[in-house]
């Protein structure tokens, strides 16, 4: 009896190892204006249900380890997730001084934040043939700068389901070029964080103008920062509650905006 007790127990063990995620990073790579982009597909290799897709935009650090732990985490079994590079696979800031002049061409050039960030969505449409992908089924999140892209690309008018941004800056540009949304819009912000709240009244006009779908959420107590594990200055600091409110409301979101798909 205790020898098929162990038998079991060892059976129980291993089929629990060979259903457990296998997370893919996969490289995804294109040239465009002379520039060699690396971004990174993450998924659930061994879910082999097709499902929607996002693609993410990370902090102005761009992409590294913890970017990409972050992706696994989101992707988790439900999503397709492209990590996405939006400087160029030879520009990977290591400080902020670095991280600073990486974005400061896409704030000051917002027609290219949106043609980088709307390529970067045709390459995810790409993968369909080749990973578990539904292309019914899409959408964008960003952190940080990554918010400020993907406002970007609701705002040019891609037929995404839905676009989420975490503590992104909410200025739209000067001169604004004009938007067109069809996602729906739901961009969550720290009640204490002074880069990015005093633009709220005027992003809150730009989306009333809109006929979009949208929600502004304040995060009570929390800075900027507040997903970024790691992150501990006054300024910019990560808030585990906030973060846990806003994945929820993010997972909301999406399946909502998935479930109106055709």
């Amino acid at each position: 009896m205790r020898l098929l007790r162990c038998c079991c127990v060892l059976l129980f063990s291993f089929t629990t190892l060979a259903t457990q995620a296998k997370m893919v990073h996969r490289p995804v790579e294109w040239t465009d204006g002379g520039i060699r982009f690396h971004s990174v597909l993450v998924y659930d290799e061994a879910v082999t249900a097709k499902r929607p897709g996002l693609v993410m935009v990370p902090n102005w650090y761009g992409i590294n380890d913890q970017a990409i732990r972050k992706a696994e985490m989101i992707a988790g079994k439900q999503y397709v997730v492209l990590l996405t590079d939006m400087y160029g696979r030879d520009v990977r800031p290591t400080d902020d001084d670095a991280a600073k002049a990486a974005v400061q061409p896409l704030y000051a050039d917002r027609a290219l934040m949106r043609h980088r960030i709307n390529t970067a969505l045709a390459q995810l449409k790409a993968q369909a043939g080749t990973a578990p992908l539904d292309v019914g089924k899409l959408a964008a999140i960003g952190f940080c700068f990554g918010g400020s892209a993907v406002l970007d690309l609701a705002r040019s008018g891609a037929d995404v389901a839905a676009v989420v941004s975490f503590h992104g800056a909410l200025e739209a540009g000067k001169p604004a070029l004009p938007d067109h949304f069809k996602a729906r819009v739901l961009v969550m912000n720290g009640a204490d964080d002074r880069g990015t709240m005093p633009d709220a009244d005027a992003f809150m006009d730009e989306m009333r103008a809109s006929d979009a779908d949208w929600q502004f959420v304040v995060l009570g107590n929390a800075v900027h920062c507040f997903t970024e594990t790691g992150e501990n200055s006054t300024g910019c600091k990560y808030d585990a509650r906030a973060a846990a409110r806003s994945y929820r409301m993010m997972q909301d979101w999406l399946d909502a905006a998935f479930a109106h798909r055709p």
